[in-house]
């Protein structure tokens, strides 16, 4: 754009000083004609890098997730290549599922039996209080026939008194009365261990071999989900519509569960970031929805149009390490870093691929200064047409 400025600069003073001549052609003219331009773009420059800055450092950023297998095992399928389109829920690789569903069938086997034993013991549960009352009924009875017993035994003693009655059947009523009242002893016992176990009960209003049966079957549900879980694992699934790079998986290899060694990396493709890089005086007029064009050395010749999302206001620099020791007010002699722009592609543009890594340059305009926008997007279009030129000399 400043050769296009100069050329027709050039082209005003040939015509008023040497075609027309209206002007002389002297030391005086020709020092104002080469200062003028020198001035006038250096103004221009400065005051465009205000309101409109640009950026020589573009880049198209992804998300890359680390794929780590939810469980151990053996591979037994692996149906993507590396750098293929892949969709989200396309399968990434499979494990051998067969110890899995044994473990599962060995939970479910381990749960029937809790279940059992639950119902067991709430039966147990019930029974004790027909117990109770059992007791309850059976030393009521037994009173009444030791109540019975000892009227015999007063009846008897007065007829052997007498000389009317057998001394056998007093000792026989004896005898019975003393059978009675243990029974009635016994009845007691009874009833009072069932009182006991009924007034031992948990918050649940349950005894306690109940609710140790209850968690049990709990505790063999959950063993149950995460075998499930641990099965439902066997098969890795895409997580996003993207790409997969570095492919360290093949049948017959065995899959680790371990965080700093991913099978592979999976890249996102949904929702590339694109951040511009500026120095931190450029950005006092940017503000979030300004409008951006960039162009990327992938597409040359092509503007993309974005929008400006928000500004990144944090560096490694700006960052106060938590430790106990104070902060270091020494000198700093590292380079002031910039500071990045993201911005968010049109909707028109965002069917266009932009490869991770991928480098450009391009500008902001700001609510600033907007008639010299112009310029500056003239600037952008040609300076996109030069990445048509390969320079190279092989």
């Amino acid at each position: 754009m400043e050769l296009i400025l100069l050329g027709i600069y050039a082209a005003l003073i040939w015509l008023v000083f040497i075609k027309k001549k209206w002007l002389p052609w002297n030391i005086t003219s020709q020092v104002i004609v080469v200062t003028i331009p020198v001035v006038a773009l250096a103004i221009l420059i400065l005051f465009m890098n205000v309101v409109t800055p640009s950026s020589s450092d573009v880049r198209a950023m992804n998300y890359v997730i680390p794929i780590v297998p939810r469980v151990t095992g053996q591979v037994v399928e692996v149906p993507i290549e590396p750098n293929r389109p892949i969709k989200k829920g396309d399968v990434l690789f499979k494990i051998d599922p067969e110890p899995f569903a044994l473990a599962v069938k060995a939970a479910e086997a381990k749960l029937a039996m809790d279940k059992v034993a639950l119902v067991t013991a709430e039966a147990s549960q019930r029974g004790l209080q027909d117990q109770l009352n059992n007791a309850i009924a059976k030393k009521t009875a037994i009173i009444a026939k030791a109540d019975l017993a000892k009227k015999r035994v007063e009846q008897y003693g007065q007829l052997a008194a007498a000389g009317a009655g057998r001394r056998a059947d007093l000792e026989q009523a004896q005898a019975d009365v003393t059978n009675l009242e243990s029974e009635i002893i016994a009845a007691e016992a009874t009833a009072s261990e069932v009182r006991q176990k009924l007034s031992a009960l948990t918050e649940t209003g349950e005894i306690d071999e109940v609710a140790a049966a209850r968690a049990q079957m709990a505790k063999s549900e959950a063993d149950l989900g995460v075998a499930k879980y641990d099965l439902e694992g066997t098969t890795h699934y895409a997580p996003a519509d993207g790409r997969v790079a570095n492919l360290a998986l093949r049948p017959g290899v065995r899959a680790v569960q371990l965080p700093l060694a991913p099978v592979m990396s999976f890249i996102e493709e949904n929702e590339p970031w694109l951040l511009a890089f500026y120095h931190q005086n450029e950005l006092r007029y940017v503000e979030p929805g300004n409008e951006a064009e960039i162009f990327v050395k992938t597409h040359p010749g092509r503007i993309i149009k974005c929008k400006v999302d928000s500004i990144l206001w944090a560096t490694a620099q700006g960052q106060m390490p938590i430790s106990g020791n104070l902060p270091n007010t020494a000198p700093m002699a590292a380079p002031e870093q910039r500071i990045a722009v993201r911005l968010l592609v049109d909707p028109k543009d965002r069917p266009l691929f932009l490869a991770a890594g991928a480098r450009g340059a391009g500008a902001i305009y700001t609510e600033k200064g907007k008639m010299i926008h112009i310029i500056r997007k003239v600037f952008v279009r040609v300076s996109t047409k030069i990445d048509w030129f390969v320079l190279k000399l092989h």
